[in-house]
């Protein structure tokens, strides 16, 4: 590749892959100045390396411009030996981080034995206990030339005493935050001095045309406040930011200003440097606690006598035993000296929080965008039932994505709501389900309300993402439902995506990004401008064909936002297992307060786990302070494994990792959108497919196709995990899922290539080896996994006697009815699957119905729910499935089936 070419692809706006194309930067200049000083390689590659670096690194303040310029000066030298050991540590302290603790990585071993001092950061040192560390992005008029001596000031203010250490990053302009602040994970405050110009010195022609839709054009002009827009759209950006103003006009009426509400506060310029400094390290410190976990610590470091019932607590019974005392020392002492039943002595009640967990749940309802936020220590499991309880009453309907996962539907059973199921697009060839289409909603709910029936309409609840990587257009879905009935409540199963509150890119799609979008949209004034022209559009009386055809738009004067989301956090941030959230942004919660309270005494233990909660506390407080970059590394993981797997010659000859294109549709990709690794995608292409699309793909969910190398999903998941310790979750006929989270890093991947490897060259000798024979073995079992796939069954309806209190032509149904019906034994019967009995009810009647779930792993949703009549297309789907997990039924006996004369009975009450 020439260094043309290389720096077009290395534009400050190329945001894919960003930390990582640092590092790997970094290592290819070592290795050219390595080739340099023996005389394998010349200068002029070492030059045209490092000339790259000089942008991106302007955005980091390590190595900062002593460093780079130190560089510069022995490559301008000619001293290849000397640049070389330079350049090998500063790559090393980057890669390892070691630049965070470690005073002598900031200088040349020179200036580090002579004058510390004066050229490394006085509060890095030497053996004292590592503090954390952050970067504070500092945006001024000239900075980047005044930049040594600006910073060697606000050094001055530091002192030993300080809980954090900081470095701070020098732009100029608004275009460089920005980019600063998309590419540095580690900047976590900003500073914004008046007077800074609009336009980046570097190209950034993806960036323009990106921040053409976020920022207002009044950007460009001259007469601009550039101040308040960029506070306010690096807030949009990264709202865990702590953003300060440093003015030198009247600084009263600036804080006044309703444009400056994303500024935590406002400063004369001129007199407050040591309040800037103390006010950004006590905004970190904001952030940094963590009420319940903290007082835990303190709990587990007391003398306490326990008289309660909770033995294990202090963990004496453990420890002075000779049988259970290998459970101590695996464990440690802090788990039993963090245990306990109390709710008293610095500890708090989940069930009523009054004190430290109350704190803690506040602090996680500011970090995830909601207004309210409700810990949960049995999983999301609980957490949707907790919000059917609490919302949904008997005979409320909920429109319900039937692959959801199976809380919502025994939610429903446990509620009494009755749920009008809608069918996601299938993805037959991979034997799963995507996402429901917008269509199909908006169809459910318009022809309710043709039957006169919408009153009875309650929630809409859907997953997001699904398990596989499909992304709502939660925002559009939203505002086209309260088009139609303005008070609807949405329930968000968000179990999978609760990372995505810190990627700018997927934040949009969130329940809680979408509906401060449509909260902030209906106080707008152009809002109603915008529905009274779409009202005049479509006329007094649009027919259900025009109205599923448009975009609608809702009247923002009677929207009323209701939305719930339930994400567990132990799946995608640092909780342990089964810690889970409640996410609240309901404008009317007030009315339904008393019984979400009385839904969380229903389900949540009267004895949490108080690590579990404590957890809840720490995973807040790591994604607030760095979730940015640990998602930033999750995206990152993903996309090398989709890259490596797809372009290895061999390895993508049996395997492969499916595209957007693969998975969605092209009828809900609008934007064109292939694929994140697609020839010629950039970050705009990705935004504008988050912006447009109906449906997208999280990137950090990856299709796995097996069955093109001969295994089914579940064979293909036994195998990783029982010969190469590899292990994930779930699968499907021909393809198995892999997930990039924030605890996976580049060893993952290179383990994971090689497994792949390895097996790719055992199917290629097998193949040699068994002549052909054992290539048309292979062939009919590919053919069997990828072509001779069953069709998926969608939902067929309920019997008639769960139908007396519904619709017409509405499919919803009284599913509590037929599922408490079941518990009659003498009121149900078996039907063997593969008997005659079975394929003659098919074809005569009576009518086979369920009487209970039945759920198949995979494709784990379920294909049966109770009072549902059992059609062909179910039966041949069940019969064709070759997994060895269903759940509800038993294989003996065959299909729970509830009696027809106790459903005719039933029918003439």
């Amino acid at each position: 590749m020439t260094t043309k070419a290389k720096t077009s692809d290395h534009r400050i706006d190329h945001f894919f892959s960003m930390p990582a194309a640092r590092a790997d930067r970094w290592r290819d200049i070592v290795g050219a100045s390595r080739a340099w000083s023996s005389g394998r390689s010349d200068k002029a590659t070492v030059e045209a390396a490092f000339a790259e670096l000089g942008p991106i690194e302007e955005f980091h303040a390590f190595p900062g411009p002593g460093l780079m310029g130190a560089l510069r000066e022995k490559l301008q030298g000619d001293n290849a030996v000397g640049f070389t050991e330079l350049v090998r540590r500063v790559s090393a302290a980057i890669v390892t981080r070691d630049f965070k603790y470690d005073a002598a990585e900031w200088g040349t071993a020179d200036e580090v034995a002579d004058s510390p001092a004066d050229v490394l950061p006085p509060t890095l040192g030497g053996r004292e206990a590592r503090r954390p560390y952050f970067e504070m992005l500092m945006v001024a008029p000239g900075a980047t030339t005044h930049a040594v001596y600006q910073i060697a000031e606000m050094r001055k203010l530091r002192r030993p005493e300080d809980a954090f250490i900081y470095e701070m990053v020098a732009v100029e302009s608004f275009e460089d935050a920005i980019c600063a602040a998309i590419i540095n994970p580690y900047i976590a405050a900003v500073t914004i001095f008046e007077g800074f110009t609009y336009t980046s010195r570097h190209p950034a022609p993806v960036l323009r045309s990106v921040l053409a839709n976020l920022v207002p054009e009044e950007a460009r002009r001259e007469d601009a406040d550039l101040s308040l827009l960029l506070a306010n759209s690096l807030k949009r950006l990264r709202p865990e930011l702590d953003v300060y103003l440093l003015s030198d006009r009247r600084v009263e009426s600036l804080a006044g200003d309703p444009r400056a509400a994303s500024i935590r506060r406002v400063l004369y310029a001129i007199e407050e440097p040591l309040e800037l400094h103390l006010s950004v390290l006590e905004g970190i410190q904001r952030r940094f606690e963590t009420p319940f976990f903290d007082n835990l610590k303190k709990y587990a470091r007391r003398p306490i006598s326990t008289f309660h019932a909770l033995p294990i607590a202090r963990g004496k019974s453990v420890f002075k035993s000779d049988w259970i005392r290998d459970m101590g020392e695996f464990y440690g002492i802090n788990l039993f000296l963090a245990e306990s039943s109390a709710t008293t002595g610095g500890l708090d009640s989940l069930l009523e929080p009054t004190g430290n967990i109350k704190r803690s749940q506040e602090m996680a309802a500011r970090a995830f965008g909601a207004d309210h936020a409700f810990f949960v220590t049995n999983g999301t499991s609980t957490s949707n039932k907790m919000v059917h309880q609490a919302i949904v009453a008997p005979g409320d309907i909920v429109i319900l994505d039937r692959n959801c996962h199976k809380s919502h539907h025994y939610g429903l059973v446990l509620a009494g709501g009755q749920p009008l199921y809608v069918d996601a697009f299938p993805m037959t060839e991979y034997s799963m389900y995507g996402a429901v289409p917008l269509a199909s909603v908006k169809k459910a709910l318009l022809d309710l309300k043709a039957e006169g029936r919408l009153d009875r309409v309650k929630m809409v609840d859907l997953t997001n993402c699904t398990f596989d990587g499909h992304i709502y257009n939660t925002r559009r879905v939203m505002e086209e439902c309260l088009a139609i009935k303005p008070d609807l409540v949405f329930l968000w199963d968000e179990a999978w995506f609760g990372f995505a509150r810190f990627s700018p890119i997927l934040r949009p799609r969130t329940a809680m990004g979408a509906a401060s979008a449509i909260g902030a949209w209906i106080h707008d004034p152009a809002s109603i401008k915008a529905y009274e022209k779409q009202q005049d559009e479509l006329g007094s009386d649009p027919s259900a064909d025009k109205l599923l055809a448009t975009r609608l738009i809702p009247d923002p004067r009677k929207v009323r936002v209701r939305v719930y989301q339930t994400h567990s956090t132990h799946k995608s941030m640092s909780a342990l297992r089964q810690g889970s959230m409640v996410l609240v942004k309901d404008v009317d919660f007030h009315t339904v307060e008393s019984q979400f309270h009385e839904a969380v005494f229903t389900h949540a233990s009267t004895s949490p786990n108080q690590q579990l909660i404590g957890s809840l506390d720490v995973a807040r407080r790591q994604m607030e302070l760095e979730g940015y970059g640990l998602v930033l590394n999750a995206i990152e993981i993903s996309l090398s494994i989709r890259r490596e797997i797809n372009s290895h010659p061999l390895i993508s000859k049996y395997f492969k990792v499916l595209g957007a294109d693969g998975m969605v549709p092209a009828e809900y990709r609008n934007s064109g959108f292939v694929d994140f690794l697609a020839p010629g995608t950039t970050w705009a292409e990705q935004v504008r497919s988050m912006h447009e699309d109906e449906f997208c793909l999280d990137p950090t969910r990856m299709t796995l196709v097996c069955g093109t190398a001969g295994f089914d999903g579940t064979e293909f998941k036994a195998l990783l995990a029982n010969t190469y310790d590899i292990q994930l979750n779930k699968t499907s006929r021909n393809s198995v899922l892999l997930q990039s989270n924030i605890n996976n890093t580049r060893s993952d991947i290179a383990q994971l290539l090689r497994v792949l490897l390895e097996i790719c060259n055992s199917i290629e000798a097998r193949l040699v080896h068994g002549g052909s024979g054992e290539q048309d073995a292979f062939a009919a079992r590919v053919k069997s996994l990828m072509t001779d796939v069953p069709d998926l069954p969608n939902f067929s309806h309920f019997h008639e006697a769960f139908r007396q209190d519904a619709g017409r032509s509405t499919p919803e149904g009284d599913m509590r009815t037929a599922f408490y019906g079941a518990y009659d034994a003498a009121g149900c019967e078996y039907v063997t699957l593969h008997g005659e009995e079975c394929d003659r009810r098919l074809r005569e009647g009576p009518e086979m119905v369920s009487a209970n779930f039945v759920i198949p792993y995979p494709p784990g949703f379920p294909i049966m729910v109770p009072g549902q009549v059992i059609t062909q297309e179910t039966i041949e789907f069940m019969r064709k499935l070759d997994v060895k997990e269903i759940h509800g039924y038993e294989k003996a006996r065959g299909l729970k089936l509830l009696r027809p004369d106790v459903i005719s009975a039933k029918s003439k009450r």
